[in-house]
């Protein structure tokens, strides 16, 4: 696990975590093996391109679960679509298999401050598929 740490910035310092939760297109089975590997790869390499911090990732079947501490500039929105899309964009490129699907990704996401709790995680996760 990763220390987190104040960021300090010339006219702010800033502690930002968020919990983002995001489910596979209909619930499907689609994270395993390689992808789930691929997949969590490409979410610290794009957190990290937005100067952000994956704490941890937690990838199952069908879920991701990611906190994150975040750059002040950065909305939650823009984090959830910028690792969304790109994770979406590199798996359908490399695994021509998942191209089928009209997409990797539900639409909607979780987004809280902190850390969530897993009954919280199962109860969203349960009304997106």
């Amino acid at each position: 696990m990763t220390e987190i740490q104040y960021r300090h910035q010339k006219t702010s310092v800033s502690l930002i975590n968020y919990s983002f939760v995001w489910v596979t297109y209909e619930g499907r089975k689609l994270l395993i093996g390689q992808t789930k590997e691929l997949v969590e790869r490409l979410i610290i390499s794009k957190a990290k391109q937005l100067n952000c911090v994956a704490i941890f990732v937690v990838i199952k079947p069908e879920s991701v679960y990611l906190f994150l501490n975040s750059h002040p500039d950065l909305s939650p929105k823009t984090i959830a679509r910028q690792l969304k899309g790109f994770a979406s964009y590199v798996i359908r490129q490399k695994t021509p298999a998942l191209k089928k699907f009209p997409s990797i990704w539900n639409r909607s996401y979780l987004v809280s401050t902190g850390l969530v709790s897993p009954e919280i995680i199962q109860k969203y996760i349960e009304t997106q598929v």
